[in-house]
């Protein structure tokens, strides 16, 4: 079923956290098999990914659960996704993953290095069985290096990188943005991306299965590209705040309305940094933007321009003109803006309010068809679907 209405439209009418019998896949990788080994964070959001642009992943989750205390029901990053249990520890366990990796295309893992060769299942164990098998691995600090066997969470990964510094006010703590920037996108988007590069490898004539290995520390360093060769031109201070991406640009940042809330102005152009001071209604008071020394001034006079009215107020000003000026909206709010409503970047599935699959696809359009993954709850039609039998016994070959 392909969800196509608003973001505020329930795709199936069942109760919130109900979680409808997964459809037909469909997607640009509708064929693909995926083995996901369970665990937390970037790993299930690159496993998430990957089937909803079509792939058959099979979560492998540990008998008694383990991760982030967070019903099943919700989880929405293992939406699409199919479940079996299986106990690694287990005398037979090895040898049932080692039947799913048989008939994959890929394996994700993001136990620290070194685990899953001890549990039986690491890359050699794995290309034995099927030498074409992407294996992606997913870790914060990477495979080796002097902290590789240290336990760590996204806001370590991106402190090291120097992405944490660069972000808040000059004279404050650095902000912590949540786990977008090293869990999701110098992880997991950098795993993804190397599983299907690899994928593409393993297919080409004389291709093979390789091992991915994807470190947080890596992807976010990766992501700080262009601010190094900034900082290489002398076009950037080294120092948060005080430059014109992280917030330090009177006209490339947020500042709050007579109400409590945020609008945020990006009117980084010329062109467009007319039209804001002009709709800001300071065109004559504002000092000039290319003058760095009167930023201070500039942003206390647009500071107390925006105090003047709600945030409703200067949205309705400012929609559909080129400032490049947008009100701030909290989780909830977003699924509800005009523009995001229009295009189903949200839907509601299952009675969940959740972002819709990107990016989007011309021949292969993918949808929110499927539900939070069960602990378990898919042994049966795995097992009969990859032809693994034991699945159901609990016995390996």
């Amino acid at each position: 079923m392909a969800v196509t209405g608003n973001a505020t439209g329930n795709a199936t009418g069942s109760a919130p956290g109900t979680a409808p019998e997964k459809e037909t896949a469909a997607g640009p990788l509708a064929g693909v098999r995926v083995v996901e080994l369970a665990g937390i964070g970037p790993g299930p959001f690159a496993a998430m990914l990957l089937a909803d642009l079509g792939a058959d992943v099979v979560r492998v989750d540990r008998p008694g659960g383990g991760g982030l205390a967070i019903d099943p029901a919700y989880d929405v990053t293992n939406r699409h996704k199919r479940s079996v249990l299986v106990d690694l520890k287990s005398d037979e366990g090895p040898a049932l993953v080692l039947d799913l990796v048989e008939r994959a295309d890929v394996l994700i893992e993001g136990f620290r290095p070194g685990v899953a060769e001890r549990l039986g299942v690491g890359p050699a164990e794995c290309h034995a069985r099927n030498p074409r098998l992407v294996y992606g691995r997913m870790t914060g600090w990477g495979q080796e290096g002097p902290l590789a066997h240290t336990a760590g969470h996204d806001i370590a990964y991106i402190a090291v990188t120097g992405a944490l510094g660069m972000i808040g006010d000059p004279d404050g703590p650095p902000a912590v943005p949540a786990n977008l920037v090293g869990d999701y996108a110098g992880g997991s988007l950098y795993l993804v991306i190397g599983v299907l590069a690899a994928l593409q490898h393993a297919r080409t004539p004389g291709g093979a299965g390789q091992v991915v290995d994807a470190a947080i520390v890596d992807g976010t360093a990766h992501l700080t590209a262009m601010i190094h060769g900034m900082v290489a031109a002398g076009g950037w201070q080294d120092r948060r705040g005080v430059n014109l991406l992280d917030g330090g640009c009177p006209f490339y940042g947020t500042y709050e309305t007579s109400d409590g809330l945020y609008m945020a102005v990006g009117a980084l152009e010329q062109q467009f940094y007319d039209t804001f001071v002009e709709l800001l209604g300071i065109e004559d008071e504002a000092p000039a933007r290319k003058d760095l020394a009167r930023w201070g001034a500039l942003r206390e006079t647009v500071a107390a321009r925006f105090r003047t009215r709600t945030r409703a107020e200067w949205t309705a000003v400012f929609e559909g003109s080129d400032a490049c000026v947008a009100p701030v909206l909290s989780l909830g709010e977003a699924p509800h803006h005009p523009h995001l409503a229009a295009r189903a970047t949200f839907t509601d599935f299952g009675g969940i309010t959740q972002p819709a699959p990107a990016p989007r696809f011309s021949a292969t359009p993918t949808a929110v068809t499927g539900g939070p993954a069960r602990p378990g709850a898919d042994t049966a039609s795995v097992a009969r679907d990859w032809d693994v039998p034991g699945l159901t016994t609990g016995k390996g070959p």
